[in-house]
């Protein structure tokens, strides 16, 4: 099959978890073709930019063009369309859904599906005007967007807080909508692009899955559409009251709500990254039937000697690993330092080593913010016999020896964070270590058991599990054994790339091959019947695979007679 594969300012030309995600997931499938569409770095990385080693079965890698801001050579006519489309797109957005424009026990005119229906068409409409055009980067900032967007947000039916908006609002609108809108001005969407491919795959939502959407709709092409974390629901943790008016927020929260219920409407099969991410998906309208749990997969081979107790692990020691972020730690390396502080008066012995990798000046200070409370807690600790420990890292744990760090300590502990996928609390359990964790995310669905969690931003709880299992080392074993035995069954990288594999066949299996070319190979082009030896087969036919009967080589002759 060739595989269409859509990502955003990652692979493959920066590191990180999702481009290195890519990677196993491209190289694991070696038996299919891969077009990688990369959004996000410009055309001098297409250049010559660094770029990550490609496998062979990567035919080409496309970027985004550079964005300008010149207007279109538009005409009256065309000027018109636009207005028409961008108005429907802009009504749809800020109306709302059952509004019975103030009537009381009036019916509502819109209903949910008609709004979806408003903006799936607008939508297509403007992304065909692109086409023809040649890009709506300077109409989508241009006076008629504005104007547009004023009197959809005046209309009776318009959201409450999009009333109160106002001229830089509905700028900042505009200017939001252009960027997110990008993807339609791309050339991307014709038969010597994503129409050659046999599937879209989406890396996650938001302007990949936009791309898909569009393949779809303009060549026929089916989508994934594979979110780790919900792109909706991290649309709606940050845009809080501190980052726009009220107005801008209602407008756009309605915007990404519609578009990704469109994604969703559309997508053959969505991929969640754990059940706590499919739930969010069903929340924003998202078939339950359609939605498929893969678990991202670790590379197990770096663990393959972890699991046992070696010569320098501390029985006495607790392990905190993982990326130092304000905006994710969300204050848990504080609680874990007030739980210690606890720890430490119940098992005065112990020590914790907190292997940090800042992310960015805003990690960095954080990180010494941690340091300075350590020296609080404990002002009559001798120098240089601190019972914390701060060793930064650089970069991410596969590239520092994960599974040495963890080796390093009887318990692991991870006392919260984003909610997301735990992916440090899979590296500790491969590493065969016992495991205390905050209750976030999909940490209670990860761990199963294995491990123990508790609430989390509770320090308490935290030193308690904590001092149970330094007082238990049998105990520490059992669910270190327990631990690795579940996650080399659940979340390796093998298992995570035979799952999209059988996700790639599903989706191919069910959908027609539009691929007109006949020397090009087309999946399940042959039937089954085709294989069986005997009378079932009839003459060789030269345009079909090899033992493929007449009747499948023509659909339009009619059946063969049968001998009476």
């Amino acid at each position: 099959m060739r595989i269409g594969l859509l990502t955003e300012g990652g692979y493959p030309y920066v590191s990180g978890d999702a481009a290195l995600w890519c990677e196993r997931l491209v190289r694991g499938l070696e038996q299919h073709e891969f077009d990688v569409y990369a959004l996000g770095p410009g055309p001098q990385q297409e250049a010559g930019g660094p770029r990550v080693p490609l496998p062979s079965q990567v035919r080409r890698v496309r970027t985004a063009p550079p964005w300008t801001t010149e207007e279109p050579a538009y005409g009256r006519r065309a000027r018109r369309r636009f207005a028409e489309c961008y108005e429907e797109l802009a009504g749809a957005v800020c109306t709302r859904a059952g509004a019975t424009g103030g009537v009381p026990g009036a019916k509502a005119p819109e209903e949910p599906g008609g709004l979806a229906d408003r903006f799936g068409s607008a939508l297509y409409g403007l992304a065909e005007l692109a086409r023809e055009k040649g890009g709506l980067v300077g109409a989508l900032r241009s006076d008629i967007a504005v104007r547009a967007l004023e009197r959809a947000c005046r209309a009776p039916r318009a959201l409450c807080a999009a009333h109160e908006a106002r001229v830089s609002d509905l700028l900042t609108i505009a200017a939001h909508l252009e960027r997110a809108l990008r993807p339609l001005s791309l050339d991307w969407y014709d038969d010597d692009a994503l129409g050659a491919a046999d599937l879209c795959h989406a890396t996650t939502g938001g302007p990949p899955a936009l791309c898909g959407l569009l393949a779809r709709h303009f060549c026929g092409v089916p989508l994934l559409v594979t979110e780790d974390a919900v792109h909706l629901r991290t649309h709606y943790l940050t845009s809080g009251p501190h980052t726009a008016a009220p107005a801008v927020r209602a407008v756009l929260a309605a915007f990404h709500g519609r578009l990704t219920a469109e994604v969703y409407r559309a997508a053959e099969l969505l991929t969640a990254g754990d059940a706590h991410a499919r739930r969010w998906q069903e929340r924003c309208g998202a078939d339950r039937a359609r939605i498929r749990v893969v678990y991202p997969g670790t590379a197990a081979e770096r663990f393959a000697e972890a699991g046992e107790p070696t010569l320098r692990t501390d029985p006495d020691t607790l392990v905190w690993a993982g990326p130092v972020d304000p905006s994710k730690d969300l204050g848990t390396l504080e609680t874990l330092l007030y739980a210690f502080a606890e720890v430490r008066r119940e098992e005065p012995k112990t020590r914790l080593r907190v292997l940090g990798t800042p992310d960015g000046t805003e990690g960095a200070a954080y990180l010494g913010h941690c340091r300075t409370l350590a020296a609080r807690l404990f002002p009559d600790a001798a120098e240089g016999d601190h019972p914390v420990s701060f060793e930064e890292t650089a970069g991410s744990s596969e590239e520092t020896g994960g599974s040495d760090a963890y080796a390093a300590g009887a318990v692991v502990v991870l006392s919260g964070g984003a909610e997301g996928f735990p992916a440090g609390l899979v590296e500790a359990m491969l590493s065969g270590r016992a495991t205390v964790s905050a209750d976030v995310g999909a940490v209670a669905e990860v761990i199963g058991g294995t491990g123990l969690v508790v609430p989390p931003h509770d320090p308490g709880a935290l030193a308690e599990a904590c001092v149970a299992l330094l007082r238990d080392p049998g105990r520490r074993a059992r669910l270190g054994a327990a631990a690795r035995a579940r996650a080399l069954e659940l979340f390796t990288a093998e298992r995570n790339t035979m799952a999209f594999h059988g996700i790639y066949l599903e989706i191919a299996s069910r959908c027609p091959v539009r691929r007109a070319a006949r020397d090009e190979p087309r999946p399940f082009a042959a039937p089954a019947e085709s294989l069986v030896p005997g009378h079932l087969t009839g003459p060789e036919d030269r345009s079909m695979p090899r033992g493929v009967p007449a009747w499948a080589a023509d659909s339009t002759q009619p059946p063969v007679e049968e001998a009476r």
